[in-house]
Parts: C-alpha cells; sequence; structure tokens
C-alpha cells in the first residue's frame, strides 16, 4: 500500500491532496476504528497517522475521483455503530485510497469504489480497509470517488479544533487532553475544572477573528530526528511510529502534529461558534463547538423553530419564553384542577358504592383517566376487609396502571395472576398489589378470575 506525501501536490481536486501520509503510527487508533466504535481520541498524539489528506482549499463543490487497483478482497462482519445485527461484507485493501481511516477523534471517509459503496474506512497498519458488501476481483482496476461534502464538513471541524485548541492554550493556559468529531457537534476535553461565560464568548471571538484575518494552514513532513520536531505542539510520538512526522501549521499561532483533514485557509472555516460547556472527565471540562456549514445548518433549524414558535404563539420572537413560561403555569394549575376532580371523584365512586343495601363482594372499575393516588383513594373509601376492588387506568391499546385490593390471603395468591394475565409487573404488601399492565384489553380475564374466586372461594375451580 502506497501512502502519498503531502509534498506531491496542492490541488484540491487530485487524489495526491486527499492521500498524505506515510508510515504506520496510530495503531492504537487504528485499534479503536476496528472495533466500530467513535472514540474519544488524544488531541495531541504525536507523528502521522496513515491516511488521507492535508490542507486544501474547497473554492467550489467538487467529485473527487481516483483510478487505483484492489490488493486485496476478504469476507468479513461489520458492526453497525449504533448496534444491531453484524453486516456481512468484504474488507478491501487498495493499492491507493483517497478515503481517510477513522482514528484520532475523527470519522472515516465515504464515498464509492465502482458503483459499490464503502460502508467504513478502517486502519490495520499501514494499511486503509475499506468495508463493502459486494466482492471484488484483486488485481482489477477501480475507480475510487469520494464523498465531498462529508470530508469538507469534517475538515471544517478538525481545523476548527486545532484553531480553538491553540488559542485556549495561549489566552488561558489550557491544555486539550481530548477531542471527538460528533456527527452533529463537536467537543474539545479542556484540562480545566471550569470556564467562564467571559472566557468562553472572548475565545469565541478570538477565533472568528483569526478566520476573518485568511490564515494559512499548511502542511510539512520532518524527519522523526528532525530538531524542529521538538517544538511542535504533540503527547510524542507513538512507540511504533516509522516514517515522516507530519505537522499542520497554522500559521502564527500553533504547529501540531497531525495526519487529519484540514482546510489550507482559516477564511474556509467560514464561522466558529462554541455552544458552551459541559461538565468532563475529573477536574476537565468539555466545551462543545460547531465550525462552518455547521453553524449555518444550526441557524436553519433554529430559524425553522423561530417560525414554528411565532406562528403556535401568535407572538414574536421577544416574546418566545414569556409566552412558553406563560403557558407552562396554565398547564401547571389544570393538572392541579384535574387531581382535585379525580380526588373528588374517587370519593364519589367509593361512596356510591358503599350506600347499596347489599354491597357485593367484588368492586370492579375501569377509567381512562387516572393514576394510582385515584384508586388507592377509592380502595381507602370503600375499606378491603370484605370487598374485593380490581381497579385500572389507562387506554385499552396502551399501557396502564392496576391495584388490586382486599383480604391480605386473597390479595397475595391473585396479585401475581393478575399481574401475569394484564401483561405487566407489580408488587404488594398488607392487602394491595398494584403495578403497570401492558395488556389492558385482558381486563375481562381478569374479571372472571375473580368473579370465579369470590364465588367459590378458589380461582381454580
Amino acid at each position: 500500500m502506497t501512502w502519498m506525501t503531502s509534498s506531491e501536490a496542492q490541488d484540491p481536486g487530485t487524489p495526491q491532496e486527499a492521500s498524505r501520509c506515510a508510515g504506520s503510527a496510530h495503531r492504537r487508533a487504528a485499534r479503536r476504528g476496528l472495533s466500530g466504535k467513535q472514540s474519544r481520541a488524544p488531541a495531541e498524539r504525536g507523528g502521522p497517522r496513515p491516511g488521507a489528506t492535508g490542507a486544501v482549499l474547497p473554492r467550489r463543490a467538487r467529485t473527487i475521483n481516483f483510478a487505483t487497483r484492489v490488493v486485496s478482497c476478504r469476507a468479513a462482519e461489520l458492526r453497525p455503530q449504533g448496534g444491531g445485527e453484524p453486516v456481512r461484507g468484504f474488507q478491501v485493501v487498495l493499492e491507493d485510497t483517497i478515503l481517510f481511516p477513522e482514528g484520532g477523534g475523527q470519522p472515516d471517509d465515504r464515498g464509492l469504489i465502482g458503483d459499490v459503496p464503502v460502508l467504513r474506512v478502517t486502519r490495520r497498519g499501514a494499511e486503509a480497509v475499506h468495508f463493502v458488501q459486494a466482492a471484488l476481483e484483486p488485481g482489477a482496476e477501480v475507480l475510487l470517488s469520494l464523498d465531498w461534502e462529508r470530508r469538507f464538513d469534517h475538515m471544517q471541524q478538525h481545523s476548527g479544533q486545532h484553531l480553538i485548541t491553540a488559542i485556549a492554550d495561549q489566552m488561558f493556559g489550557f491544555k486539550t487532553t481530548s477531542w471527538e468529531l460528533g456527527h452533529q457537534r463537536s467537543v474539545i476535553e479542556l484540562d480545566t475544572p471550569s470556564m467562564t461565560a467571559e472566557q468562553i464568548g472572548a475565545l469565541e471571538r478570538s477565533a472568528n477573528e483569526k478566520i476573518r484575518e485568511r490564515i494559512p494552514v499548511t502542511v510539512r513532513e520532518l524527519a522523526a530526528n528532525d530538531p524542529d520536531v521538538e517544538t511542535v505542539r504533540s503527547r510524542g510520538l507513538p512507540d511504533d511510529h516509522v516514517g515522516p512526522v507530519r505537522v499542520v501549521d497554522i500559521e502564527g499561532i500553533d504547529s501540531n502534529m497531525c495526519c487529519g483533514t484540514h482546510v489550507s485557509n482559516l477564511s474556509d472555516l467560514q464561522v466558529i461558534k462554541l455552544l458552551g460547556t459541559e461538565k468532563g472527565r475529573k477536574n476537565k471540562t468539555n466545551l462543545v463547538f460547531l465550525a462552518g456549514n455547521r453553524v449555518l445548518k444550526s441557524l436553519e433549524q433554529s430559524h425553522s423553530t423561530e417560525k414554528a414558535l411565532t406562528s403556535l404563539l401568535k407572538n414574536g420572537p421577544g416574546e418566545h419564553v414569556e409566552a412558553v413560561k406563560r403557558l407552562q403555569s396554565s398547564v401547571k394549575l389544570l393538572q392541579k384542577n384535574n387531581l382535585n376532580l379525580l380526588r373528588d371523584i374517587a370519593v364519589l365512586i367509593a361512596r356510591d358504592f358503599k350506600s347499596k343495601p347489599v354491597p357485593s363482594q367484588l368492586f370492579v372499575l375501569h377509567r381512562k383517566e387516572g393514576d394510582s393516588e385515584f384508586m388507592n383513594i377509592i380502595a381507602n373509601e370503600i375499606g378491603t376487609e370484605e370487598t374485593l376492588l380490581f381497579l385500572t387506568v389507562g387506554d385499552d391499546k396502551e399501557a396502564g396502571l392496576f391495584l388490586l385490593a382486599g383480604p391480605v390471603e386473597a390479595v397475595e395468591n391473585l396479585g401475581p395472576r393478575v399481574a401475569e394475565l394484564l401483561g405487566g409487573k407489580g408488587a404488594g404488601k398488607r392487602g394491595r398489589f398494584q403495578g403497570k399492565a401492558t395488556k389492558m384489553s385482558q381486563r375481562g380475564q381478569v374479571e372472571a378470575l375473580l368473579q370465579e374466586f369470590t364465588s367459590h372461594g378458589s380461582p381454580e375451580a
């Protein structure tokens, strides 16, 4: 397998641009990729990673194609990242590739080999392994194409991470300990227990100022024993590193060992938005951010939501929060009133039953609206020393609640069977057995069981 170097081409339309790494460093990242999990990876791990792309300058939408040859194809299985049954397919190794294998906190590229979709690209030593669902003949010449939209998104997020990491270190001394390029947002783990809103604002302003200054991002390769390696931000080279060291430079701001995909000018990031912080691992803070097109997509989604709320709430965007607060207060008041009415209804139901000249030994009631308190009020009002009560609330087609109350021995014997018939689970003590039911339509069978018990003293009769 040949890995092309970053000095071979600068044209973003060429395959050389998209396949720029040498050596077999970062096998740990390769193993993470083969596991099917996207791990949060150390942000400053030293040395080049076998993979794809250096700096590029996207001036127009493009499809990047590359002619190559199949080296090997073997049967394999792919475990979906979201879980589920493994997918049967094949692991394909090509002579050269323009698809970046996952690792180092960055997801892999997508594309096609001929007309066969590439579902995953992982690392195996210095090789990129492409998972496809159709077998390819070793030795066959194939045309490899790259999903440029996905690639460019990853370039924006990764270069954005380098910029934020460098400025956070320069401004506040906050070191980056790891980062993750997620599907919708990215996270940088900073070695600080907290960040203030003022620090977040200053960091965001500084990052966007650098973007507006159109600062170049360049790639260079150094020999492992080059003295300049010591001046580059890194956590050190892995023990198994071979080949040159790849360095990504943001002119005047940062030099970092990295073999991920990057833009060639900060202006291609468009904009960076820091969404805030979350609690990280011990004494660390997770800084959440969006870069480039993700900011535009987030703005579009927020605008659509704003328009929908304006239509529903019948007021301007500036009044949405207060309108929702008023609605929440109204809902809470209605819920409180509804509960009071349910309690009153429960008392009336119980009194109506007790007012009958000859009360029945079995009392059965179902109501669509209600809760556990509603059922227990009825049981308390009627009394359970002599009467067996079977109460349910909920929709016949959905899950609901049930309560069996009565003489202690009867409830202990019948409770588990009632739960079983209703497809639910429950527990009980002191003459009450209650729980959740998934088969409310089976209430008739429970009632028949209880009728048999009260008539003959045994549900088996």
